[in-house]
């Protein structure tokens, strides 16, 4: 059987004025990412989407092609849409050729399950649209006005009510033909409305609560907390000599101590343990790949740039760090006494509460290069959690 080809259209063209802010709302961060990349890269990675074609308004096309090009994103199309969304639907689907079906998605639903768009896909084989629905749980009813002001009227069946959501799937031929024969001065609310006044069929298929539409200032941070999510681990470790006319470096605050570590930089294994780990939740290589030792510029460095080079890194595809869990091997010194400072310092540099940062110390009885008083050994292990580009199965 030939595959169909199949585009998803993204419409990113709105102002996004109810939802305040001096972006418009396709362009505002959700989830450490600007929202319309989270739809465009959760379409442009699954298996039945063929290509992108992202619609904006007037006077955006740099900002969005921008904005794709440091999510990684370039192979998508960016055009310029309409004055209204059935407009720029409209200037969209002219654009593309050489296509079956096209999904047209609002931006404005940034989470976009794997399983959704599949529904959606496989119902265009036997329907002319496709559209997610979920079932309305709450009593619906009229309102009356009257002499003494707005009243309860009659209840409306729920039963055979929904709430209609995006992406919504079309056989193309069907949705160019709904938007030739849709009365210029008519507004319509959706393209499945369109198709389905021309006699198209349109299927429903199961919805998801992820796809909430963000309209107003509060639903960002609802989108916020239903964002979806993987929690990356990984660890690191690191050594380095003790020697006699060397300060120490430990933990970003300085000990005072007979003896400090020996390396290109301050040699603060605390902090390099820890970069190694945040390094490792985005599979980003360790510290020397950032920071090689044979660079001159790193001689006698402060570490703490490292541990927060790492962060940013994190920061820039849209993680958070959750919790840091740093233990230091040796003899000597006495880490208790500085244990308070450290995970003051650590916590500052990584912008977390100190409830978030845990400092450990022990001893190796002895045993080994740290037993002997030779060296002094770190072990750290970093939680992040990361947006998640890869939907849910089956949902």
């Amino acid at each position: 059987m030939t595959k169909r080809r199949t585009v998803a259209l993204i419409v990113a063209a709105g102002s996004g004025t109810r939802a305040g802010g001096t972006l418009p709302k396709q362009f505002a961060t959700v989830a450490g990412r600007p929202m319309l990349m989270h739809a465009v890269t959760a379409m442009s990675a699954h298996p039945a989407i063929d290509a992108v074609t992202v619609v904006v308004a007037e006077g955006q096309l740099d900002h969005a092609k921008a904005v794709l090009a440091a999510g990684g994103v370039t192979d998508a199309t960016v055009i310029v849409g309409g004055s209204t969304r059935r407009d720029s639907v409209l200037r969209g689907i002219a654009a593309l050729s050489d296509l079956d079906h096209v999904l047209v998605h609002d931006a404005a639903r940034p989470f976009l399950p794997a399983g959704v768009i599949s529904a959606v896909v496989a119902a265009l084989t036997n329907s002319d649209a496709a559209v997610p629905v979920l079932p309305v749980a709450d009593t619906l009813a009229r309102g009356a006005t009257t002499l003494t002001g707005r009243m309860l009227g009659e209840v409306v069946p729920r039963e055979a009510v929904y709430r209609v959501q995006t992406p919504q799937g079309f056989r193309i031929a069907k949705l160019r033909a709904a938007h030739a024969a849709w009365p210029a001065d008519e507004d319509a609310s959706d393209d499945a409305q369109m198709v389905r006044r021309v006699g198209g069929s349109v299927a429903l298929v199961q919805g998801d609560p992820m796809l909430d539409k963000v309209t107003h200032p509060d639903d960002f941070a609802a989108a916020e907390a239903r964002a979806p999510y993987e929690s990356r681990t990984a660890m690191g470790f690191d050594v380095h000599r003790l020697e006699t006319g060397e300060e120490l470096w430990l933990g970003g605050i300085r000990i005072p101590h007979d003896k400090g570590l020996s390396g290109h930089s301050d040699a603060d294994v605390a902090l390099h343990a820890l970069t190694d780990a945040l390094l490792g939740t985005i599979a980003a290589g360790d510290i020397g790949t950032h920071f090689p030792p044979s660079d001159p510029q790193w001689k006698g460095a402060d570490s703490a740039q490292f541990l927060q080079h790492a962060a940013q890194l994190i920061a820039a595809k849209g993680g958070r760090i959750d919790f840091v869990d740093l233990t230091i091997l040796c003899e000597m010194p006495k880490i208790g006494p500085h244990r308070a400072a450290m995970t003051n310092r650590i916590a500052d540099l990584l912008d977390l509460t100190t409830d978030r940062v845990s400092v450990k110390a022990t001893t190796t009885e002895r045993l080994g290069f740290t037993g002997r008083g030779e060296g002094i050994a770190a072990q750290a292990v970093a939680t992040i959690s990361l947006p998640s580009n890869r939907g849910r199965v089956g949902a």
